[in-house]
């Protein structure tokens, strides 16, 4: 049994992989990458909010970030865009730890609506400052490197590889056991000598790099980004914070349930005639839904799930 749960991710990996060989639909690839894009920004965010303990509502600063380096880098540097994803990472650690040195001094909510204001004073910032993003115009990407979907899925498929092997190895390692008690009782691991700004200014660095490598991967399979859709307080922070919910909170696999859930409900809300703009409501009644039956999410309580489904099978 722990072998295979030992091989199962790569298992995951290798049936991903041959996907695209399948013949899938244009639309069908589509779902699976946009998938795969939110399963990493979930995964980033459990790294900070699920074992960290340091609950942030403004992931979509990141990923901006990340979105805007690769868009600047093309419009202005004029070069291509996929050099964004590696200079994603210089600029958003930068940014990262600014941000910690302002915000890690506060603690729960206090924190929480710091980074949501952070997120806020960026997407105003990224509005105005039109020397440089162009404003409300956006970016667009004309040369695309790529017509059809395939290449765009592998790259967030290896990007998702590595981020799960990553996060994966710091939690399992001596710092994952700092961010767990940092997040149990910061007092007390300060008692114990744990330097607390320290990781979690680690794990905020972390966190906001793999969203923004999300954020530059989303400027380059897109084509065109904008301040109001890569900085969306609804749309990026609150749906990453979803995601994780639903699927578990400092758990694996949840932010990739999570994700999977997300993506396919929004787009079948999104196919209902006269629906489509009310997709916030019904995952707003999710949220509320799993909350109340399973607060730690379908992964957390998947035991509670295996017994409710034997009792079912029973009667």
């Amino acid at each position: 049994m722990g072998q295979m749960k030992r091989y199962a991710p790569l298992a995951i990996l290798g049936l991903l992989a041959i996907l695209p060989l399948v013949g899938l639909s244009t639309y069908a690839l589509h779902i699976l990458i946009m998938v795969i894009m939110w399963s990493v920004i979930g995964m980033a965010w459990n790294l900070l909010g699920g074992y960290c303990g340091q609950v942030s509502f403004g992931h979509a600063a990141f990923f901006g970030v990340g979105a805007y380096t690769a868009g600047i880098v093309y419009s202005k540097g004029g070069a291509s865009a996929w050099w964004g994803m590696p200079l994603s990472i210089v600029f958003v650690s930068a940014f990262a730890m600014v941000i910690g040195f302002i915000c890690l001094r506060l603690r729960g909510p206090f924190f929480a609506l710091a980074t949501l204001a952070i997120g806020v004073i960026l997407r105003v910032t990224a509005e105005n400052l039109t020397g440089l993003t162009d404003g409300d115009l956006g970016i667009m990407i004309r040369e695309r490197t790529w017509v059809e979907k395939t290449w765009y899925f592998y790259v967030i498929l290896i990007l998702a590889a590595i981020t799960f092997y990553l996060v994966k190895k710091v939690i399992e390692s001596r710092l994952g056991y700092y961010f767990v008690a940092v997040r149990e009782d910061q007092d007390a691991a300060e008692s114990l000598g744990i330097n607390t700004t320290l990781y979690k200014t680690i794990a905020l660095c972390l966190s906001a790099v793999f969203t923004g490598l999300a954020g530059a991967f989303y400027t380059n399979y897109m084509g065109y980004i904008d301040p109001k859709v890569v900085f969306a307080l609804h749309d990026i922070s609150i749906v990453t914070i979803m995601i994780v919910m639903i699927g578990g909170v400092a758990t694996f696999w949840g932010p990739v349930i999570g994700s999977v859930i997300m993506v396919l409900l929004a787009e079948v809300i999104r196919s209902i005639p006269k629906l489509g703009a009310a997709h916030h409501t019904f995952f707003g009644i999710l949220l509320i839904v799993i909350i109340i039956f399973l607060p730690n999410g379908i992964m957390g309580d998947m035991p509670k799930l295996r017994r409710i489904l034997r009792m079912g099978k029973s009667s």
